[in-house]
Formats: C-alpha cells, sequence, structure tokens
C-alpha cells in the first residue's frame, strides 16, 4: 500500500510499505492491505512503517490520517521520519521550537512595522488639507 505524508513545508513521504502501525492518544492500530476505509486524529503520535523487516518511525503533531482504496495519506502541521522512535520525537520537536521562534521574530517584525506604518501616518497628518 501507498504512504503519503504531507505537510506545510511539502510532502515527507510518498512510498510503498507492508503495513503501519499507529499510536496515538487513544492507543495504537494497524493498517494492513485490505483494510476498511478508516479516518483517525493524531494529535501527537508516532507512526511505524514497515516494509519487508525494515521499520520507519513517524513522529507526527496535529495530523488526521485517512486510508482508503490502498493508500495511507496523513496530513500534518508537523512531521519528521527516521530509524529510531527517540530520534524523531527530538527532531520533531527541535523543528517545532525553530518556527515557533521564527513565528516569534515575524510578530515582533510586524509589531514594528505597525507601529512605524502608524507614526508615519501622524506625520503626514492625513484630513488637514
Amino acid at each position: 500500500m501507498r504512504i503519503i505524508v504531507s505537510t506545510h513545508q511539502g510532502q515527507l513521504v510518498n512510498d510503498e510499505f507492508d503495513y503501519i502501525i499507529c499510536k496515538n492518544e487513544n492507543g495504537e492500530f494497524a493498517i494492513l492491505k485490505n483494510h476498511i476505509p478508516t479516518v483517525s486524529v493524531i494529535g501527537k503520535g508516532i507512526v511505524r512503517l514497515y516494509l519487508n523487516k525494515q521499520v520507519l518511525f513517524l513522529a507526527v503533531e496535529n495530523g488526521i490520517l485517512e486510508f482508503k482504496n490502498e493508500i495511507v495519506t496523513i496530513v500534518a502541521q508537523g512531521a519528521f521520519i527516521g530509524r529510531s522512535e527517540e530520534n524523531v520525537l527530538n527532531n520533531l520537536e527541535k523543528i517545532k521550537n525553530q518556527r515557533l521562534e521564527a513565528n516569534r521574530k515575524e510578530q515582533v517584525d510586524f509589531l514594528t512595522k505597525e507601529q512605524d506604518l502608524i507614526n508615519e501616518i501622524k506625520k503626514a497628518k492625513p484630513g488637514n488639507l
């Protein structure tokens, strides 16, 4: 079955796997070929992707998993894939912190620019013709 994982930064995974096991706040469930159509929310969780005897770990934050027509689609706010559970969780946390810091900087820049605009409008004395 095909697994497609996307975040706002683009597609992270688009590959074939034998089956997956998803662990979220409600527990674990597996999806194998010919599984019934399924939709699940993954607030914060781990998806194990199995191909032959290899396993990859996918850390997901704020995601939705859908399975239909032999395709698992995961759309998430954040995701990171790797060879160990600890590694993917740490890297996802690192990415999240970098995103929060970038958002803080943008917010500060926005507030500064907004204040500059207000000052320029006052200097122009609109309405005093």
